[in-house]
């Protein structure tokens, strides 16, 4: 088991409803990380932005993007993860990808489709969280709304880390900050939440506030607003599990079954 885990973060803008400049984008940040990392996370939908255009941008389930994620996986000796549009068995799918180094996968489709902005009606919803295992570390990735629903992310698990991918807009920026905080003070995990910045094709600004938080909810990265950023944080397995053992909040949880 590794005690450090080093992740990188990016927050960048995204080409509207064009994969390839996306990849190229992040080719290039992911080649300008300085720091030696072991987890790279991108945006929500990180080669479209936040499109409901699912017919024309769909990719199927071992597309371009997931074959560029496992080059760059790879050429980095890095995990990454972020998510996009996917068309599997006739349906399409939000769907997040978590790349080993070794072009190993495993795959998350959004449960909590955005209704306000009709994704209900265009993707389907997912039915399963996943747990990944990774250098001794439990993580278990979400996407955007998701964030609203604490009951999804209850740590059942004993998780060490919560991630959120995301479009969040700037009107409702708010409550991303304060839904991030909670998330890992009551599952006293790390969290983070790594979302984009500037205008989307249809008008919606995106103002970041990516950021990184501790099991007693402090913000342990510099979270820049408005701009393009990479910054690499280190977490350690020692702290997280020194608080757990000393507070034992996790063990006065509520037991339930999903339905």
């Amino acid at each position: 088991m590794d005690d450090q885990l080093s992740i990188t973060i990016i927050q960048s803008i995204l080409h509207w409803e064009d994969p390839e400049a996306n990849r190229r984008l992040f080719s290039e940040k992911i080649k300008n990380i300085s720091a030696i990392t072991d987890l790279i996370i991108l945006p929500e939908m990180f080669t479209t932005g936040f499109s409901m255009n699912a017919e024309m941008l769909a990719e199927e389930k071992a597309g371009a993007t997931l074959l560029w994620m496992q080059n760059m996986a790879k050429e980095s000796n890095s995990a990454i993860t972020g998510s996009v549009i996917v068309k599997d068995s006739g349906h399409f799918y939000n769907r997040l990808y978590f790349v080993y180094p070794n072009g190993e996968y495993q795959k998350y489709d959004k449960k909590h489709t955005f209704t306000l902005a009709g994704e209900h009606k265009t993707y389907t919803a997912g039915k399963h969280k996943i747990i990944v295992d990774y250098k001794g570390w439990k993580i278990c990735p979400l996407i955007c709304y998701d964030l609203r629903f604490p009951v999804w992310a209850r740590n059942l698990d004993d998780y060490d880390l919560l991630i959120y991918v995301a479009n969040w807009p700037k009107k409702r920026v708010a409550a991303w900050d304060a839904l991030l905080k909670a998330r890992a003070i009551e599952n006293m995990s790390y969290c983070v939440g790594v979302n984009r910045v500037g205008l989307d094709g249809i008008g919606h600004e995106y103002t970041g506030h990516t950021a990184v938080y501790d099991v007693l909810g402090e913000l342990i990265s510099t979270s820049k607003w408005n701009q393009e950023f990479i910054e690499t944080v280190r977490l350690s397995k020692e702290q997280l599990l020194s608080n757990r053992e000393h507070l034992q909040f996790l063990n006065d949880r509520d037991s339930f079954n999903l339905t």
